[in-house]
């Protein structure tokens, strides 16, 4: 049994990351139904919650169908990171997670996300202020180094073990290679294997597929695996993964009336959560990732990205199962 602290996560629990724009409540609902074990929330600038901004205080919106769930958060400035884990433990999450990963420009290189491991000394002092802040166990998400030159990923891990960080998520790429080439393991599997290594350690990068998924559980010893792109509508691979690893066999994939189904339930939560008008807006860029592959789709999706009430919506949505070469079970 994989354990945060006190709080178990299952014997290889599997992970949804932080994505911005993606893993808000709408996306985490169909998620979790789908078999996520521990998700977070899009990550938060520290800035902007100890201001009190609109849309950072949004991303603070947790619900009990989720948990367990973890609050990331993000920022340069220690007394900032630590304030601002502080308001983010009202919100009353499982645990506070610590970005130190994010490689977009407007981010590492102010100093935050994947910026702070070209400067470890600081890494180390600002999680130590977070850990002693907080009451909840305090997880970090980050990558290899900065570049080629400056993987030092397992020092890292001791660093952060040694303040008192209760599980780590290795992303297997540097800040410099962004989301191209392949995650290199090898460096997760160094952490994970080193003895003095004892809290849980999690891998991160090019998951896609039940089989890959077992492959690198095996070769690679990791404690469990977060999924971040490939769940983007296709949340049915958590549960996939999870059939996999039991029975050997890949599940034949979600039909269309089971797209269609789980496709209204994001729909419903993002108008629930954000009102009629922008829930049904920033769904259009979800129609996409949901039908992907499917034949005779591009006309569907221009209208159901143009659609503006969610009747009009569910309408398309039942046209496209009379009309495509899919089996509608």
């Amino acid at each position: 049994m994989i354990k945060i602290g006190d709080l178990n996560i299952g014997d290889f629990p599997l992970l949804l990351a932080p994505m911005e724009d993606v893993s808000d409540p709408p996306f985490r609902a169909v998620c979790k139904e789908q078999g996520a074990d521990l998700m977070f929330t899009e990550f938060i600038s520290a800035e902007g919650l100890i201001r009190d901004a609109d849309k950072s205080l949004a991303k603070l919106d947790i619900y009990d169908y989720e948990r367990p769930i973890g609050i990331q958060i993000f920022g340069d400035k220690i007394e900032s990171m630590r304030e601002a884990a502080a308001k983010a433990e009202e919100a009353n999450p499982e645990i506070i997670d610590i970005n130190y990963g994010c490689p977009v420009k407007k981010v590492a290189c102010k100093g935050a996300g994947a910026g702070i491991l070209l400067d470890l000394p600081k890494m180390q002092a600002m999680t130590k202020e977070i850990v002693n802040r907080v009451n909840k166990p305090v997880t970090v998400k980050t990558r290899l180094g900065w570049d080629d030159s400056t993987i030092k990923i397992l020092e890292v891990a001791k660093r952060l073990q040694d303040v008192g960080v209760k599980g780590l998520t290795i992303h297997g790429r540097t800040r410099a290679q962004m989301y191209s080439g392949t995650a290199n393991w090898e460096y997760i599997a160094q952490v994970k294997n080193d003895p003095l290594i004892q809290i849980p350690i999690f891998g991160n990068g090019d998951i896609d597929s039940p089989e890959k998924a077992w492959e690198y559980k095996n070769k690679y010893g990791v404690d469990g695996i977060m999924i971040g792109r490939a769940s983007i509508g296709n949340p049915w691979i958590f549960n996939e993964i999870k059939h996999y690893f039991r029975h050997k066999t890949i599940p034949d994939g979600p039909g269309m009336k089971e797209r269609i189904r789980v496709v209204l339930k994001h729909l419903d939560f993002s108008i629930r959560w954000k009102g009629e008008k922008t829930g049904i807006f920033e769904m259009r860029r979800h129609y996409t990732n949901y039908f992907r592959g499917i034949p005779n789709f591009k006309p569907f999706r221009i209208r159901l990205v143009s659609a503006e009430s969610h009747a009009e919506i569910e309408d398309i949505l039942n046209e496209i199962t009379a009309d495509v070469g899919l089996p509608v079970q």
